[in-house]
């Protein structure tokens, strides 16, 4: 799916997903969907002195690890990363230089790449869900079929060996992603994930399998569920308001986190977003602990979530402000909430698509032309 480069590429809470049978672009549709209720909001004034405001990163932590990358290959295709592995290595995706194909590469900080895949584009493929783990890369490949969903298939590869990538398992389910950086979770040599369950009744499949090779095994949780840090679930409901429930597999504790008619509500285990919907109050987006305490507001008026993932790294709230509507470039303001210093700190400006992973983020600016990639690793700002 591509996606427009003038607003983020997911701020929607898994609690916003309709019920019943999804694929892997429907979630992402979702996605987009609640960024532009985020970005139609009024404008509300923080009331911070303008100083304060515009304070940068750069100028907070000048020590952080950054680093720009040409959206160009040496063969002229346009280079989009999907995963960073570091500030300076990544995955991405490129066409072949004659439009035929869609490749999956990794690109080292030297500028050398290497294929690990090679899709037609007439089968319209999508590379998502990426994961990194022990030194394995893992994925999930959908392609279209005949009856128009899609077919998806789980694939992994060495980081750092030359041998070629090896297809995990075609016995996928019907996955559903929502573009967080726990649709897929490598843990102990074994890829995770989750599918919507067959049948009337709302279900999910958490859904594992070895990266070495072996059978699927499928575990059934009655209701619609993410997955979020292990071992815990959200909730993944029809409605877009609370509560959502927290679930952890491991120990069986619930959680359950109240919100109001105008609160939209996207947890993690650890901090819970809360869109406050603009009507007797101002419009504004807060965070809170998933017991209700500690809550305090972010953002507010046109300010939107970035990404869907709650507080990256339990700390940093990734933000965006929208520039004018009529500007055919990139626009926003890519900002960083830091809950520990409780301050807000501009990123950059002029951005594009914005995305983060595992603690490091990265964005876009520039047009077709002068397109570049940046990267920031957040577990650098300390």
């Amino acid at each position: 799916m591509t996606l427009t480069a003038d607003r983020p590429e997911s701020a929607v809470s898994p609690s916003a997903r309709p019920p019943g049978r999804l694929r892997s672009t429907v979630g992402l549709m979702t996605a987009l969907g609640a960024a532009a209720l985020l970005l139609a909001l009024p404008p509300v004034d923080d009331g911070a002195p303008a100083g304060e405001r515009i304070r940068t990163v750069e100028s907070r932590w000048p020590a952080a690890q950054r680093a720009d990358l040409a959206a160009t290959l040496p063969d002229g295709s346009a280079y989009s990363p999907v995963h960073y592995l570091d500030v300076r290595s990544s995955l991405g995706t490129a066409p072949t230089p004659d439009g035929s194909a869609l490749r999956l590469i990794t690109r080292s900080a030297d500028g050398t790449t290497r294929e690990l895949r090679r899709l037609p584009l007439d089968l319209i493929p999508q590379f998502t869900g990426f994961t990194v783990a022990g030194g394995q890369v893992a994925w999930a490949e959908t392609v279209a079929d005949d009856d128009g969903l899609g077919r998806t298939e789980m694939w992994t590869a060495a980081v750092d060996a030359a041998a070629p990538a090896r297809r995990v398992t075609a016995d996928s389910g019907d996955v559903v992603f929502f573009n967080s950086q726990y649709d897929m979770v490598i843990e102990a040599g074994v890829l995770h994930w989750a599918a919507v369950a067959p049948g009337a009744e709302v279900a999910t499949e958490l859904r594992s399998a070895p990266l070495a090779g072996g059978p699927v095994q499928v575990r059934t949780e009655p209701g619609p569920w993410a997955m979020s840090a292990r071992p815990w679930l959200v909730s993944a409901g029809s409605g877009q308001n609370g509560p959502v429930r927290l679930h952890n597999l491991a120990t069986g504790q619930g959680l359950e986190v109240d919100a109001t008619a105008d609160e939209v509500v996207t947890c993690s285990p650890v901090w819970c977003r809360m869109l406050v919907l603009p009507g007797a109050e101002p419009a504004r987006i807060d965070l809170v602990r998933p017991d209700g305490s500690d809550r305090r507001q972010v953002a507010g008026g046109m300010t939107a979530a970035a990404v869907i993932d709650v507080a990256v790294l339990d700390r940093f709230e990734v933000l965006s402000l929208a520039g004018a509507p009529d500007v055919a470039v990139a626009s926003q303001r890519l900002m960083l909430y830091d809950e520990r210093d409780r301050q807000t700190l501009v990123v950059a400006e002029g951005v594009g698509m914005v995305q983060c992973r595992d603690g490091m983020l990265w964005w876009s600016t520039g047009d077709n032309e002068t397109a570049t990639w940046h990267s920031l690793d957040l577990r650098s700002l300390t």
